[in-house]
């Protein structure tokens, strides 16, 4: 689906803070030549409504070298950086592969880095001559991220049984988060039960999403993440419209009207898991 028109006016703020866990802020809203929304902007938008901080994720060198970049320039912001498993079938296709792990090795160090990812299986979009290079490239990260304990964010599409096979086979680090969960209540608990946060996107909003809330209502308040993976994703009512980290309220009111949760509890337990999740806070410019 298309992303192209106007930004959608921004929802009714939060009652309590809580993060966007999973954005990228360098890819602009069509994907095409244009520039992204300049940052300083964004920020002050999401700011507005009750998203005051940013995981941002860079899942190629060139995106994950801009992450470090910003997460050092904003408070605001901390970084993530992998090789997306599609990416990771295309170098290896052409031989680079190895190469630009070491890089990303080196690029997960810097103290603004918070997470390894996002990393996984993408068995949507690749085909089976490239799931062995998707599968080494993800032990690589898991193993990364357990060598500077780092947070893991993992990239699962189409691919549900393969990604607990590979966890299971390297063994979890102790902070794991599923990047814009997809799987039914089942999946969830198996996750769950090796210990991961289940991070929720615009998905949970669209009307043939009822597996997807029921795994929402069966996941503990205190494993529950959200998350817009802007450009894309972006919640009902504005399905088709670039997303953005403002829109968030309208994914996290949405999550607890499935939920029978209390707004104002239920970010309160999304910002308290987000930090656990992530390392720990960081922090806002002062003044």
């Amino acid at each position: 689906m298309t992303r192209t028109g106007e930004r959608p006016e921004a929802p009714e703020p939060l009652p309590h803070p809580v993060v966007d866990n999973h954005c990228h802020l360098d890819i602009p809203a069509n994907d095409g030549p244009g520039e992204p929304v300049p940052v300083a902007e964004a920020l002050a938008r999401s700011a507005a409504v009750g998203v005051p901080r940013i995981v941002q994720i860079g899942c190629d060198l060139v995106g994950a070298r801009w992450a470090v970049q910003v997460a050092t320039t904003y408070d605001q912001i901390v970084a993530g950086v992998a090789l997306h498993p599609n990416d990771a079938a295309r170098l290896d296709a052409a031989g680079h592969l190895d190469e630009a792990l070491a890089e990303i090795a080196d690029l997960a160090g810097h103290e603004s880095v918070r997470a390894v990812g996002e990393t996984g299986l993408d068995h949507f979009r690749t085909g089976e001559d490239g799931h062995e290079a998707q599968a080494r490239s993800f032990r690589r990260h898991i193993e990364l991220a357990h060598a500077l304990d780092k947070t893991l964010v993992i990239h699962d599409r189409d691919a549900h049984a393969d990604v607990l096979r590979v966890i299971d086979e390297v063994g979890p680090p102790p902070r794991w988060v599923m990047h814009c969960f997809s799987g039914d209540a089942a999946f969830a608990q198996e996750c769950l039960a090796r210990g991961a946060y289940l991070s929720f996107a615009g998905t949970v909003t669209f009307k043939n999403a009822e597996p997807l809330r029921d795994a929402l209502r069966t996941a503990p308040i205190d494993r529950i993440l959200v998350e817009t993976d802007a450009p894309y994703l972006t919640p009902v009512p504005y399905r088709g419209r670039p997303n953005a980290s403002y829109l968030v309220p309208l994914t996290v009111r949405a999550m607890a009207e499935t939920r029978g949760d209390d707004l104002a509890e239920l970010c309160r337990a999304i910002e308290a898991n987000t930090d656990r999740a992530f390392g720990g806070p960081w922090n806002l410019p002062s003044g």
